[in-house]
């Protein structure tokens, strides 16, 4: 079902890894202290469990060899591997995965009922927050958001998201001025990247 791998080293620091279906995945939110990147709030000594947040530019430059930042299609990959459907759309979104993706501890309550996960996968989703363009941050415990190497019309990425208050795991697509979490996929040289086309 899942395998835990070899840890990756970004910027000195390492990160865990796991195998999930035929995908390599970071195993934690990407941590390396580096410009255009923070801490929820500012505030390490609180916040260092959920890893650092990222602008979309960032996040792409700091991806080490043989790593992509996960387009859409990878993160569809992944998504339905996780709750076992099948189809071709792209930007999907499930109503399920979160529950198997998210880690067992960091999320809030919603209505007195947990909004940890099980993970199931060892990917250990946390709900990192957001920054937006102005360093206005929020969703923290609530919600985790993560980037897409995937473009849309202008400025904007796709990024995917869970939440505390239910299993899904939805795709959208905000500015790439916004810091977000970053998960690293081992890159497949023999699958094509849409994104790249």
């Amino acid at each position: 079902m899942c395998k835990m791998c070899t840890p990756i080293n970004i910027n000195g620091k390492l990160h865990k890894t796991v195998r999930i279906g035929n995908q390599i995945w970071m195993a934690e939110n990407l941590a390396c202290e580096v410009p255009d990147s923070k801490y929820y709030d500012n505030n390490p000594t609180k916040y260092q469990k959920y890893g650092r947040l990222y602008n979309w530019k960032t996040a792409k430059e700091l991806c080490p060899i043989g790593w992509d930042l996960p387009s859409d299609t990878e993160w569809d990959i992944l998504l339905r591997f996780v709750d076992g459907t099948r189809g071709v759309e792209r930007h999907y979104s499930s109503e399920t995965a979160g529950k198997c993706l998210k880690a067992k501890y960091g999320w809030n309550e919603y209505k007195g009922i947990s909004g940890n996960g099980e993970d199931t996968y060892k990917f250990a989703a946390l709900p990192g927050g957001k920054s937006d363009r102005n360093g206005n941050f929020c969703d923290i415990g609530n919600y985790g958001y993560w980037w897409s190497a995937s473009t849309y019309i202008g400025n904007n990425a796709y990024y995917r998201r869970m939440l505390f208050d239910g299993d899904a795991a939805s795709c959208g697509y905000i500015d790439k001025s916004y810091l977000y979490s970053v998960r690293y996929v081992k890159n497949q040289l023999s699958e094509p990247r849409l994104d790249r086309i």
